[in-house]
């Protein structure tokens, strides 16, 4: 595998800025490794290659002029398919939506080609976002770099995959419910959820009240950079206390010596299993070491989350309103867990609705005053590692009782890769902040990040790596 593909946005628009790397070459490369692997695990669903090499000749020549459009100028960018790019079609994994291409960008994708971006491809999503995993009608399987018996998560599993393979080092996503954090937790790579209305949703949807757009990269710095590329006015003041329109990178290098870090090693009240709580313990440890104050603490307003199933109502009722819309045609089109999933929404009544919304506002309230005591929480991000392919364990059918909750609050919370499981999988550290803390989070991320080290490659980068080697070449 050529190396360029694992390189981070610094190092890419350093190279640029001294002509010693060339857009063009880059998106050759990511195009290269697509071409190579995404067979593999099918992560992507649709590319622009003659517009991306278009945008990449163009990037080439403005930095051969010394004059850069941006601070993503000539770095490739994936886009998950349930976000409008200009040029492509948004399928949603479904054959129930159009193939026709969009003739605008939603404003995040609008501000990540103003700064620079080539928006190459479409990343694979579950059907219209339903669940954790990332498997649709119209895309197939997309399979985890770590073991491709696996799932990688979802439902922004193409988006993690390919970042994680090289394909890019930035991927656009979304997260209704953990789809940002958990697939990049089970990928070995980073997931960040801003804090609602930090990054602009686009068109009016009832999903933007339990979802929202944020980054996956290889490194917190780069998601960082990200958020405040994609970061705008157009949403950021429907929450208080968000801070939309900064470099995230600002700071992020600051010592987190003296936070106060409230660790919660089964939130909820859910089993997690013993190889990951003993990885994620470890890093919390770590952050002891860094000079925060970290402690054991059980979150009180957690504590009977899972029985509300305050997520799972509102997010069937949600699927329920969508495919309400739809022909008789279009419904035997559907994924049958997504058809089960809208039936039960269309279950819920209005009395369990309303309760539902009212424990959401509970929850949001408690929270506010658990972090005027604590400056962050630290949890994992998933109880157990990932599923086999295709499907999904009736045990997993449900609200991911970890990541779902700060959807429900609209806080922020990160993903970072902190150590593998004895089966050789990756585990992902949670970090989660007040509502618009989000600059925190992504320092002690940071901080965490630079402590623990370089995390290895996926096996299928190394297996990538040997295979190109001469034959003979035993360095």
């Amino acid at each position: 595998m050529n190396d360029i593909g694992m390189l981070s946005v610094s190092e890419l628009v350093a190279g640029f800025r001294r002509l010693a790397l060339s857009p063009v070459e880059v998106m050759c490369a990511v195009l290269d490794q697509v071409t190579r692997i995404d067979p593999r695990v099918n992560c992507l669903c649709g590319i622009d290659e003659e517009g991306a090499l278009t945008a990449a000749r163009e990037a080439e020549d403005r930095w051969a002029r010394r004059s850069p459009c941006g601070v993503l100028d000539g770095v490739p960018v994936s886009v998950k398919d349930l976000v409008a790019v200009r040029g492509m079609p948004t399928r949603y994994g479904s054959f129930t939506a159009s193939a026709d291409a969009e003739d605008f960008d939603a404003p995040a994708v609008a501000h990540l080609r103003q700064a620079g971006a080539i928006l190459f491809g479409k990343t694979t999503t579950s059907e219209f976002g339903n669940k954790i995993v990332t498997d649709s009608p119209l895309s197939g399987v997309t399979r985890n770099p770590w073991d491709t018996r696996r799932s990688p998560g979802g439902s922004s599993g193409g988006s993690a995959v390919a970042v994680a393979l090289g394909m890019g080092p930035l991927s656009l996503a979304t997260d209704g419910g953990g789809s940002i954090r958990i697939p990049a937790c089970w990928s070995g790579v980073v997931g960040f959820k801003p804090s609602f209305g930090l990054v602009p949703e686009g068109p009016a949807s009832s999903f933007a009240a339990l979802s929202t757009l944020g980054p996956i990269a290889r490194c917190v710095e780069d998601a960082a950079l990200m958020v405040g590329v994609m970061a705008g006015p157009t949403d950021a003041d429907r929450f208080a206390g968000v801070d939309g329109g900064r470099d995230y990178r600002i700071g992020l290098a600051e010592s987190i010596a003296g936070l106060r870090i409230a660790f919660s090693p089964q939130p909820a009240g859910v089993r997690v299993d013993p190889s990951i709580a003993a990885c994620v313990g470890k890093a919390t440890w770590l952050l002891e070491v860094l000079g925060a104050h970290v402690e054991e603490v059980k979150v009180r307003p957690l504590a009977g989350y899972v029985e509300s199933r305050m997520h799972s109502i509102q997010w069937a009722v949600l699927f329920a309103q969508r495919v309400r819309a739809m022909n008789i045609v279009q419904r035997t089109q559907l994924d049958p867990d997504l058809r089960e999933l809208a039936a039960a929404g269309e279950r819920v009544s209005t009395a369990a609705f309303v309760d539902a919304l009212a424990a959401r506002h509970t929850l949001a309230q408690e929270m506010a005053g658990f972090f005027e005591e604590y400056d962050l929480l630290a949890t994992p991000v998933f109880h157990v590692g990932p599923p086999e392919v295709p499907g999904l364990p009736e045990a997993l059918l449900m609200a991911p009782p970890l990541t779902s909750w700060c959807n429900q609050t609209g806080q922020p919370a990160a993903s970072v890769p902190c150590g593998l499981t004895h089966e050789g999988l990756p585990v992902g550290l949670q970090i989660i902040g007040a509502r618009g803390a989000d600059a925190l989070v992504l320092r002690a991320a940071r901080a965490y990040e630079a402590a623990r080290g370089p995390f290895p490659a996926p096996p299928l980068v190394r297996d990538l790596a040997e295979s190109a080697k001469p034959q003979g070449d035993a360095s």
